[in-house]
């Protein structure tokens, strides 16, 4: 009798345990979700953080699992203006507790320049920001001064600006640099596949201009110096590619063979080569049996591909029918044309390339 229940005990351990560690696990897999942001930039949401969100005086605290500052707003039922800013931007990734965003509400403005004024929303509160983004050119010798409203019933609560021009002949803009895309070939991954490894970050340069006037008005700047304050963050894009493109076609490789498994289990000998020659009419064909658009470009590299990227392929028809989409060295090619070499090779794919020409067709 004792046995049995020490048999009992010992099973309801075991099933305690096994019920803690399912639904653990379902509990932790199920926390764990990604979220394609704005961007396609694929996230992994990690849990609930304690967000402090300040809106001007008012300050509200949440815990969310939302993963972008923008997702987390909109749960929070915050409503932005257009003219309304936020920081960190709204695509920036929730990844700690405590974290902190803040919002700028837009105002009413009125800048002045001379005789001109302008009617404004901003948002910010340093007065050269407000007249540049404002579409003001502001020199480095001049002043934007706030101007006390003595017309209230004029001016109601709007804050006035006026620019006060000190004859100066230099100016200071600062421009983004664009972040530059770097693609990895992955031979792990399915082909086609895409996985963002790395985010690009926009940089920031300095670039200092003197402004020569005639009658009083700007005719031309000329750069005098340039200064990189943020250099740009590269982002990196893994490409899931086929095996067979570690040993690319090349134009000193005028032909290339590799062993290839086909869809159907078989495995056959392949042969590239590559042609150069206007593809103009083949692409209109293309695009009345295709229903893909009717122009090519070159790639860096000279190679010939369609508005979405394949590469243009020429094989033997009856094997390999038009529109169809296969795997080349060079990345995946659709098949657009064909030629004499498919009589004698049917396995034979011409690839076009404009590496004899040079011309750019």
């Amino acid at each position: 009798m004792r046995l049995d229940k020490s048999i009992d005990k010992l099973l309801f351990v075991l099933v305690t345990l096994i019920l803690v560690v399912v639904f653990g696990s379902v509990y932790i897999v199920g926390r764990q979700r990604t979220y394609a942001d704005s961007d396609g930039e694929i996230v992994l949401d990690t849990g609930e953080y304690f967000v402090n969100i300040y809106d001007g005086s008012e300050r509200l605290v949440v815990k969310s699992g939302a993963i972008t500052v923008e997702k987390v707003l909109e749960r929070a039922g915050v409503v932005l203006g257009e003219a309304d800013t936020v920081e960190p931007e709204l695509k920036s990734v929730i990844d700690s507790n405590n974290y902190f965003i803040n919002i700028y509400r837009a105002r009413p403005v009125i800048l002045k320049d001379g005789a001109v004024e302008k009617y404004v929303m901003a948002s910010s509160y340093d007065a050269k920001t407000i007249a540049r983004t404002s579409g003001f050119t502001i020199y480095d010798g001049d002043e934007v001064n706030l101007m006390r409203n003595t017309s209230f019933l004029e001016a109601g609560m709007v804050e006035i600006y006026e620019i006060v021009r000190n004859g100066g002949r230099m100016v200071t803009v600062e421009e983004e640099i664009m972040f530059p895309e770097k693609i990895i070939k992955d031979y792990n991954m399915t082909p086609g596949e895409k996985e963002v490894r790395q985010l690009g970050e926009v940089g920031l340069k300095v670039l200092n201009y003197e402004v020569f006037y005639e009658n009083g008005a700007e005719v031309k700047r000329e750069l005098i110096g340039e200064e990189v304050k943020r250099e740009p963050v590269t982002k990196i894009v893994a490409v899931g590619a086929s095996e067979i493109e570690r040993t690319p076609l090349t134009r000193s490789r005028g032909r290339n063979r590799y062993t290839v498994r086909k869809s159907d289990g078989t495995i056959v000998e392949r042969q590239e080569t590559y042609y150069d020659l206007p593809m103009r009419g083949v692409m209109v064909i293309a695009a009345r049996e295709c229903g893909v658009k009717a122009y090519y470009t070159v790639r860096d590299d000279g190679v010939k591909v369609d508005a979405e990227g394949y590469v243009l392929v020429a094989a033997n028809l009856s094997r390999y029918p038009r529109c169809s989409v296969v795997e080349t060295s060079l990345g995946p090619g659709r098949v657009y044309d064909t030629g004499t070499f498919a009589d004698t090779n049917p396995e034979q794919f011409d690839l076009a390339t404009d590496w004899t020409n040079r011309n750019g067709q």
